[in-house]
C-alpha cells in the first residue's frame, strides 16, 4: 500500500469552482486515490456552500480528512455549526476538521453582516469545544452573542479538530493558543512564512501547549508547466490579482511589498473594467494584460515549472518551517504528475 501523504492537501472545486459542484465527488475520490492527506473546501456564497459540500466529500471518501478552509463563524447559529460539525465528524468516522476565518470585510459590510473579530473567534472556539463535550451552556453573554441556553447532547464527548485561517499577527497568535491547525495564505514570501510559523508556535508555547501539536499549513500555488499557458496564467496571475482586488492592502503589508504597485494595479482601466473577481470573470486577453501589472517577485512564492521543480519548491516550504502544505489552485488530475514525482524523491 502506498503511503498516505498526510503532509499534503488540496482544495476541492479550486478557485471559482470549475465546472460546478457536481465535480466535487470525482475530485475527492481522485485525491484520495493519489494519497493526498486532506481535502479542503472554501466557501463562496454561490455554488460552494460549505455544509453541503463537506457532506458530499465525507460520503465518497474513506481515509482522507475533509476540512473547511474556511467558513465564517458568524453566519450560522452556534448550535447549527456545532451540530453540522458533529454530524460530519461521525459521518466520516473522525475525519472532519471545522476551519473558520474572518472572510472579506467589504463583502460582509455589503451584505449587512458585522465583521468577525478576534474575540469572536476565540469565543467561538470555546463554545464549540464545550458543546462537543456535552456541556449545557446557560446564560452565555460573550463576543459571539447572548444565548439563554446552548446544548447539543449531554452524552457527547467529541474530539473534533478546529482550524483557523490566519493572516495578521493577532489571528496567528490566536491560532497557536486555541486551534489545532493554522492555515496561511497563498503567495506568502519565504520570510513571511518563517515569521508566521514562529508566531503560531511561540503563542502555543506561551499558552502551555505543545507547539508541535499545532499544525501550520503553508498554502502554495502549485501550477506545473504540463498545463497550458492560458490555464497557468488563470491559476497564478488571475488568482493573485483577485486577492489584490479584495484585500490587497493586507497582502502588501504582510509581505512588505511596494504599495505603489498595488495602487497602479487598481487604477488600471482593464482591472477597473472587470465586474467581479478576476479569476472568475476576466478573459484570457485581460489576464495577459494584468500579468504585466504584477511583478515577478510577487508571483515567485509558488510551485511552478516541471514536476521536479514543483516538488523542490514544495519541499522548501517544509524547510522554512511549515508542518504541511496545501497544493493550491489545482485539481487532483492536474496534480497527478507532481504527486508522482513527490513520491519518487526523498527529502
Amino acid at each position: 500500500m502506498t503511503r498516505a501523504l498526510d503532509e499534503l492537501g488540496f482544495y476541492l472545486l479550486a478557485g471559482a469552482g470549475g465546472e460546478g459542484p457536481s465535480t466535487l465527488m470525482q475530485e475527492a475520490r481522485r485525491g484520495e486515490e493519489l494519497g493526498l492527506g486532506t481535502a479542503f473546501i472554501s466557501e463562496r456564497w454561490n455554488l460552494k456552500e460549505a455544509a453541503s459540500l463537506t457532506g458530499a466529500a465525507c460520503a465518497v471518501t474513506e481515509r482522507m480528512r475533509i476540512a473547511t478552509a474556511a467558513t465564517n463563524p458568524n453566519i450560522r447559529h452556534p448550535l447549527v455549526t456545532a451540530s453540522w460539525a458533529t454530524t460530519m465528524h461521525r459521518l466520516s468516522a473522525g475525519r472532519f476538521t471545522l476551519g473558520v476565518g474572518r472572510g472579506i470585510a467589504a463583502i460582509y459590510s455589503a451584505f449587512g453582516i458585522p465583521p468577525v473579530t478576534t474575540a469572536q473567534m476565540a469565543d467561538f472556539a470555546d463554545l464549540m469545544r464545550r458543546l462537543w463535550r456535552g456541556e449545557v451552556i446557560v446564560g452565555h453573554d460573550g463576543p459571539m452573542g447572548r444565548y439563554p441556553i446552548l446544548a447539543l447532547d449531554t452524552d457527547f464527548d467529541e474530539e473534533i479538530r478546529l482550524a483557523l485561517v490566519a493572516f495578521g499577527p493577532n489571528t496567528l497568535k490566536l491560532g497557536g493558543r486555541l486551534f489545532d491547525d493554522v492555515i496561511l495564505h497563498t503567495y506568502f514570501t519565504p520570510s513571511t512564512l518563517i515569521r508566521c510559523v514562529r508566531t503560531v508556535k511561540e503563542a502555543a508555547e506561551r499558552a502551555g501547549r505543545d507547539p508541535a501539536r499545532v499544525r501550520v499549513w503553508s498554502v502554495l500555488a502549485t501550477v506545473g508547466d504540463h498545463l497550458s499557458e492560458e490555464l497557468r496564467l488563470t491559476k497564478t496571475v488571475a488568482r493573485l490579482a483577485t486577492y489584490l482586488q479584495g484585500y490587497g492592502e493586507l497582502m502588501v503589508a504582510t509581505n512588505h511589498w511596494d504599495p505603489l504597485v498595488l495602487q497602479r494595479f487598481r487604477a488600471d482601466p482593464v482591472v477597473q473594467s472587470i465586474g467581479g473577481g478576476i479569476d472568475a470573470k476576466a478573459t484570457a486577453e485581460q489576464i495577459a494584460h494584468i500579468a504585466g501589472l504584477i511583478p515577478d517577485e510577487w508571483l515567485e512564492p509558488a510551485a511552478t515549472g516541471s514536476p521536479g521543480q514543483c516538488v523542490q519548491r514544495i519541499r522548501k516550504e517544509f524547510d522554512l518551517g511549515a508542518d504541511a502544505v496545501i497544493l493550491h489552485g489545482a485539481t487532483p488530475a492536474e496534480l497527478e504528475p507532481i504527486v508522482g514525482e513527490y513520491r519518487q524523491t526523498v527529502p
